[in-house]
């Protein structure tokens, strides 16, 4: 009998060592590879070309924070340290349990392209207050010549009159409410919603949002896997998408589950932005124009546009 009891104590003891490894292995998984950009599928020649780096070396930059979210991780193209010029800014909101050291290859992309982006380690994004303080960040960054008596690479580089925001699930409802009812509303010339949590569930989980006030310009693209995405469906999306009045861009990407969604569509992300924030013309076509490229694109379902 005690041979039984210890082979079973060996068991349950083998069994709990292999979810310790498999929790730090979740831990330590990337939410987005860095090599998103190799596997994924396009289906247009614009997505392809800007789901691939721009033409920017980059650098990065750390400022640990008296905040749940821990610290502000800020990618930057490189040439801001020695060039007098502004770059636009994009502001990341992080999904449910995912700070944006699990998605660096995504700021990464998006610095590579000329863009200052910004991002924590908050874990609890619905409201936007995390994407607010990035925001208060990048003004003391932006006004101030030294920072903790040093040399501050920042100063006067930072064109906040040119400010994009982005978030996938829990972080698309922080993009919603960073873009309506936080103090900095009304300085965001484009937003990115990837898969946002759906009224009725956001509502639930007392993360509640008025897309009604969204008077930014908006790009929703949500998955279609295995015929929906278990955080918003095709008729969710369409809900959210209907209740914007201003400018706005909706699709579904097939086959694509939620998890995915947050690089999957990278590449119009990227475009959406150089768009409305560098005024980039070709970027455009993805979206405007006698044929919006997004609206030909096979691998896209439940298109819709009002520019």
């Amino acid at each position: 009998m005690k041979t039984i009891f210890k082979m079973i104590g060996f068991v349950l003891l083998a069994i709990i060592v292999l979810i310790i490894i498999l929790l730090v292995y979740l831990s330590k998984k990337p939410a987005a590879p860095d090599n998103y950009a190799e596997k994924n599928q396009t289906g247009g020649s614009l997505e392809a070309q800007y789901l691939q780096g721009g033409s920017y070396e980059i650098a990065s930059y750390e400022q640990a924070v008296m905040q749940v979210f821990a610290k502000y991780t800020i990618y930057y193209p490189a040439a801001l340290e020695t060039q007098n010029k502004k770059y636009p800014v994009i502001i990341l909101c992080n999904g449910s349990g995912t700070p944006v050291s699990k998605y660096l290859a995504l700021p990464k992309h998006l610095a590579s392209w000329g863009f200052i982006v910004i991002g924590t380690e908050e874990t609890y994004a619905w409201n936007g207050f995390g994407a607010e303080m990035s925001f208060r960040h990048l003004e003391r960054l932006n006004d101030n010549q030294t920072i903790d008596e040093k040399t501050n690479i920042f100063y006067q580089k930072i064109d906040l009159e040119h400010v994009g925001i982005t978030g996938h699930s829990q972080g698309g409802v922080g993009v919603l409410n960073a873009i309506t009812a936080q103090e900095h509303h009304s300085k965001y010339r484009a937003a990115a919603a990837l898969s946002p949590t759906n009224k009725e569930l956001a509502h639930n989980l007392e993360w509640d949002y008025d897309a009604a006030k969204v008077d930014t310009p908006i790009l929703l693209l949500s998955g279609e896997g295995g015929g929906d995405d278990w955080v918003v469906t095709g008729e969710q999306l369409e809900e959210i998408f209907q209740d914007i009045a201003g400018s706005k861009v909706m699709a579904r990407r097939k086959n694509t589950d939620h998890g995915t969604m947050l690089y999957a569509a990278h590449g119009y992300v990227t475009a959406w932005f150089l768009w409305h924030l560098q005024q980039d013309e070709n970027a455009a076509k993805a979206f405007s124009g006698d044929s919006p490229e997004i609206m030909q694109n096979s691998l896209y379902t439940d298109q819709k546009l009002d520019i």
